[in-house]
């Protein structure tokens, strides 16, 4: 347990004495379904093969004011994770798409986890490994001053490496996760040397419990605590699980957004 509190350590204290600015991931209103994509210690601790698929879209509706092909933000991410049983872990990948109007991030993330087995829990050590690349349209910009001397022209792409780290811990009635990840703070910057655009370290924290009502009802409330080590917001949710095929509930951030959702499988 020594051993896991200095890696619990470590990972908070990665960020603390870093200049940080706005929280820059996509977000997720169902996090619950969607777990892999914050934290890395996630793949392969259900035991079976998961792909997810999410899509978000923001101010459905909006158009551009001065034409263009911007609009309202988009984000699509397909994911897959699976356990390794020999080797006694688990193995993911992961696609993200980010779109902003003339701002649009891909990333391509592979993830690896091994999983120690604690009496009847298990916790899982997980790395993210993976690229990011970053494209601006510098055409989609309305100039105030012609001769900016940041003004460029036309398609500008830079591809940067990633890095993130995660612990999650499961048992049979709770769980609880802890991830940072753009470890290494990838620069940005189109070759204009004032720039400093970076994709800055991001913390995650989740908890849940799994409450039976009855023999096929389970609830379980849950909790995804995110910071940039500077600001901090929080999800929290409510799912219903009946007869392990269907699932329904809320979800409500600390933005004061909030979904009803339900989901079917046979």
């Amino acid at each position: 347990m020594k051993i896991i509190r200095l890696l619990i350590l470590s990972m908070l204290m990665v960020g603390v004495f870093s200049e940080t600015r706005a929280q820059q991931d996509p977000q997720f209103t169902q996090y619950m379904f969607n777990q892999l994509f914050y934290n890395p210690g996630y793949a392969g601790v259900e035991g079976a093969g998961k792909f997810t698929l999410a899509h978000r879209t923001q101010w459905t509706g909006y158009q551009p004011s001065f034409g263009g092909s911007g609009g309202a933000p988009t984000t699509t991410t397909v994911n897959f994770a699976t356990p390794i049983y020999k080797l006694q872990s688990g193995f993911g990948a992961e696609i993200t798409n980010d779109n902003l109007g003339p701002l649009n991030n891909l990333s391509l993330q592979a993830t690896y986890a091994y999983h120690l087995n604690i009496k009847d829990k298990k916790l899982s050590l997980g790395v993210r490994l993976g690229v990011i690349s970053q494209s601006i349209d510098f055409d989609q910009y309305l100039w105030a001053d012609p001769d900016d001397p940041y003004r460029l022209e036309g398609k500008e792409t830079q591809i940067r490496p990633d890095l993130g780290l995660g612990l999650y811990y499961q048992a049979e009635k709770y769980f609880a996760g802890l991830s940072v990840n753009h470890l290494i703070e990838a620069q940005f910057n189109f070759g204009l040397d004032d720039l400093r655009n970076s994709l800055e370290k991001s913390l995650y924290l989740v908890g849940g419990y799994h409450y039976s009502v009855s023999y096929n009802l389970v609830i379980t409330p849950s909790v995804l605590v995110k910071s940039d080590f500077n600001t901090y917001s929080f999800d929290l949710s409510a799912i219903a699980t009946y007869n392990d095929k269907m699932w329904g509930g809320i979800s409500l951030d600390s933005r004061r957004q909030q979904s009803l959702f339900w989901v079917i499988v046979y």
